[in-house]
C-alpha cells in the first residue's frame, strides 16, 4: 500500500470507525478521534508535496493493482503536478473542518465527522485515480456524504437542497459514464486514462466526448446556466459542508476538464473553446452582479465562487501556461479563501442564528480579534495583492491578455464586481456603530475559533506572498498538457 492508499483509505477507516463510536454520549471522546483521523490523514499527504519532483510530467506516486479483472479494470492510482496540490488541500480542509464543528455540531456527531472523514478520502480518490472507473467511482460517491451533511444537518430546506444538489450532480455524470465506456472499447479494453490520451479520435467522436465530460463538468465547477444548485446548497448545508463544497467539490468539476477535456479531446477543446470562454465570461460578469445585491451573506459569498471558478474555465481555455498555471492556483486559492468566509459567517451564525447582512453592523467593535480575520478574508477575496486571491485571478488575466485584449478586460471587470460586493458586505457587517442588541452582546472568537482562523490566514498570506512553490510543482505538467493539446491538432 502506497502514499495515495493510505490517503484515501486512512480517513474512509477512521470515518467508518466514528461511525461505529456509539451515541452523542462519548461526543468527546469522538471528537479527538475525528482529529486525529483529520490529522493523520493530512501527514500522511505531505510526503506526498515534500518528495514531489518537479522535473517531471509523469505520473509518481503510482499503485496499480487487478480491481475487476475481467474487464481489465485496475486499481491504479498517481498524482503529477496538476493534482498533487489538490490531495493535500482536500486533507488540510478536512482538518480545519474537524476543528470548526467542534463545539457547534452536538447531535450526531459521530455521524457528522465521520461523514466529512469518508469523504475526505473519497476526494482524494477522485485527485489520485488514473483508472476511468474507479475515477467515477470515487466521483460518484462523494455525492453521497455530502448529500446527507447538507440533508442532515442542514438549514429549514436542507431536504430540498440536497435533493437538488444530487440531482443536478448525478444526471450530470451520467453522459460522462457513456464516454468512458466508448473510450473503454477504443482503446482495446482498457480503462487506462493515459493510454486514452493518445488515441487518434476523429474531430466529430472528440466533439461527442468533449460534451459528454461537459455535462459532468460543468454542473460540479459549476458553470452559468448549470449553478443554481449552487446558492441553494450553500445557504441549508451547515459550515463545514459550505466550507468543503466550496474548498474542494467545485474543484473536481475543474480538474476533470484538465484530466479529460483537454488532453482526451484536443481538438475539440480547441474548436469550442470559444464556447466555454463565453460562459466563463457570463459567470464573472452577470454573476458578480447577481452576488451585488444579496442580503445574505451565505448566497454572496456562493455567487462569488461561482464567478471565481469562472476565472478557472476561463484560464484553461485560452491554451497559454500562464492562462492554465493560472487557473490551478487560482483553485487551491479559492479553496483557502472562499472556505475560510463560509467560517466566518458560521461565526456569526452561531452567535445570532441569522445570515441576513441586515441583521448586523458594528461586529468590529465587539469583536475585534474576529473583524481582523474577516476583512482579511474579505479582501483577498476582492483579489488583493499580497493575499492568494490575487495571484491566480492576476496570471489568468495576463494570459488572457495574449489571448485577445478586450477578452482580458471583460474578464478583469471581476476585480471591480468582487471589491463592490465583497466590500459592500464588509462595510454594513463589520463597521460602523454597532446596529442593534444582538451584535452588543456578542463576544470575541474563542481560542478554537482563533486557531482555525489562523491556520487559513497563515496561508492565504504565505500562497500571496511567495506562491513559486505552487508554480513550480505544476510547472512540467502544465507545459506537457499544452504541448499535447498543440501538437494533436488533425491535418
Amino acid at each position: 500500500m502506497g502514499l495515495l492508499s493510505v490517503a484515501i483509505w486512512l480517513p474512509i477507516a477512521a470515518g467508518a470507525l466514528l461511525l461505529a463510536a456509539g451515541r452523542d454520549e462519548h461526543a468527546g471522546a469522538v471528537r479527538w478521534m475525528a482529529l486525529v483521523g483529520a490529522l493523520a490523514s493530512f501527514f500522511v499527504t505531505v510526503p506526498l508535496v515534500t518528495g514531489f519532483d518537479t522535473g517531471t510530467a509523469a505520473m509518481q506516486f503510482q499503485e496499480s493493482m487487478p480491481w475487476i479483472e475481467r474487464f481489465n479494470v485496475r486499481y491504479a492510482l498517481g498524482v503529477d503536478g496538476i493534482s498533487v496540490w489538490f490531495v493535500l488541500l482536500t486533507a488540510f480542509i478536512t482538518v480545519v473542518v474537524v476543528i470548526a464543528g467542534w463545539e457547534v455540531i452536538t447531535e450526531r456527531v459521530n455521524q457528522y465527522m465521520g461523514a466529512f472523514l469518508i469523504l475526505s478520502g473519497l476526494m482524494v480518490g477522485v485527485f489520485s485515480a488514473i483508472d476511468g472507473l474507479l475515477f467515477y467511482v470515487f466521483f460518484e460517491a462523494t455525492l453521497i456524504p455530502m448529500y446527507i451533511i447538507i440533508g442532515v444537518w442542514g438549514g429549514p430546506r436542507r431536504v430540498y437542497a440536497a435533493f437538488k444538489f444530487f440531482l443536478y450532480t448525478l444526471l450530470g455524470s451520467l453522459l460522462m459514464l457513456v464516454a468512458l465506456v466508448y473510450l473503454y472499447y477504443k482503446s482495446g479494453g482498457s480503462f487506462d486514462i493515459l493510454s486514452w490520451h493518445k488515441l487518434p479520435l476523429p474531430l466529430s467522436a472528440q466533439t461527442l466526448l468533449f460534451f459528454a465530460f461537459f455535462a459532468a463538468f460543468s454542473v460540479k465547477v459549476p458553470m452559468w446556466p448549470v449553478h443554481t444548485w449552487l446558492p441553494d446548497a450553500h445557504v441549508e448545508a451547515p459550515t463545514g459542508g459550505s466550507v468543503v463544497l466550496a474548498a474542494i467539490m467545485l474543484k473536481l468539476g475543474a480538474y476533470g476538464f484538465l484530466r479529460f477535456s483537454l488532453p482526451i479531446a484536443p481538438d475539440a477543446s480547441r474548436e469550442w473553446a470559444w464556447f466555454i470562454i463565453a460562459l466563463s465570461l457570463i459567470a464573472v460578469v452577470y454573476i458578480g452582479l447577481v452576488a451585488l445585491v444579496q442580503q445574505d451573506m451565505k448566497k454572496l459569498v456562493a455567487y462569488s465562487s461561482i464567478a471565481h471558478m469562472g476565472f478557472v474555465t476561463l484560464g484553461f481555455f485560452i491554451f497559454s501556461e500562464l492562462g492554465v498555471s493560472g487557473g490551478i492556483v487560482q483553485m487551491i486559492s479559492h479553496g483557502f479563501v472562499s472556505g475560510a468566509m463560509f467560517l466566518c459567517i458560521g461565526v456569526l451564525y452561531d452567535r445570532v442564528h441569522s445570515r441576513e447582512i441586515a441583521a448586523y453592523g458594528g461586529v468590529a467593535n465587539t469583536m475585534p480579534k474576529f473583524a481582523a480575520f474577516a476583512v482579511l478574508f474579505a479582501m483577498a477575496n476582492c483579489g488583493l495583492p499580497g493575499t492568494a486571491g490575487f495571484v491566480g485571478e492576476w496570471m489568468v488575466i495576463l494570459g488572457a491578455v495574449k489571448y485577445n485584449f478586450w477578452l482580458a478586460a471583460l474578464a478583469a471587470t471581476t476585480l471591480i464586481f468582487g471589491a463592490a460586493y465583497t466590500l459592500w458586505m464588509v462595510k454594513r457587517v463589520y463597521f460602523g456603530d454597532v446596529a442593534n442588541d444582538h451584535v452588543k452582546e456578542l463576544t470575541d472568537i474563542n481560542a478554537r475559533e482563533f486557531l482555525m482562523l489562523a491556520i487559513l490566514a497563515v496561508a492565504v498570506l504565505a500562497m500571496g506572498l511567495y506562491p513559486k512553490p505552487f508554480t513550480d510543482v505544476m510547472h512540467v505538467s502544465v507545459t506537457e498538457l499544452l504541448k499535447h493539446v498543440a501538437t494533436s491538432k488533425l491535418n
